[in-house]
């Protein structure tokens, strides 16, 4: 019988809870991503590449037709973000479809060009088709940040789209530990918040 000799595993570094968070509106939609690279432009649902025979409430479509401005909007790199509106799980009482990116520095990151994605959007027909998640806090961990956020959605409804007044909740990202975490309004998640 031969001598057991495993393999060395470290215990991976703890996150440190009192770091900067950011707080942003959770949008339902539908989870897509866009892979930019070599001047190649690839549409993602959650789980597979889409193309436009294949699609994802016609997100691969819309990839497809507008590949050169959002290659020029986004950079080189994968961009996760939420499909959403006209069709797609709450709707928020829209007509057509947008866009909203997850990673919201990425979002105000100024570029090699001197210019962020958000310049390039607003200068682009895509200009509020293509835009980021309302960020509802940006600081150090507060519990008591998240509750007002929560609290806020239930009073003055999405900040997405002014008006709406059945948003899904909120997402947080943590720096440390590089996580998002979500909450949302219409189950268990919220029942600490009700109080708010």
């Amino acid at each position: 019988m031969g001598t057991f000799a495993p393999e060395f595993t470290a215990w991976p570094k703890t996150a440190r809870l009192f770091r900067d968070i950011t707080i942003t509106e959770k949008i339902d939609g539908t989870n897509a991503g866009i892979h930019v690279s070599d001047g190649q432009v690839v549409a993602q649902s959650r789980k597979r590449l889409l193309t436009p025979e294949s699609d994802n409430y016609g997100f691969a479509r819309w990839v497809t037709d507008n590949a050169d401005e959002l290659a020029t909007i986004l950079g080189p790199g994968l961009h996760f973000g939420e499909w959403w509106g006209q069709g797609i799980q709450r709707r928020y009482g829209l007509e057509s479809r947008r866009f909203s990116l997850f990673n919201v520095d990425r979002w105000c990151q100024v570029g090699p060009d001197g210019e962020s994605m958000r310049s390039r959007a607003e200068q682009s027909s895509l200009c509020g088709v293509v835009d980021e998640v309302p960020v509802l806090y940006r600081g150090p961990f507060r519990e008591e940040m998240i509750v007002f956020a929560m609290a806020e959605l239930r009073r003055a409804g999405s900040f997405a789209v002014p008006g709406f007044m059945n948003p899904e909740g909120i997402c947080v990202y943590h720096s440390q530990s590089r996580t998002v975490y979500k909450v949302t309004l219409d189950n268990n998640d919220a029942g600490k918040w009700e109080a708010a």
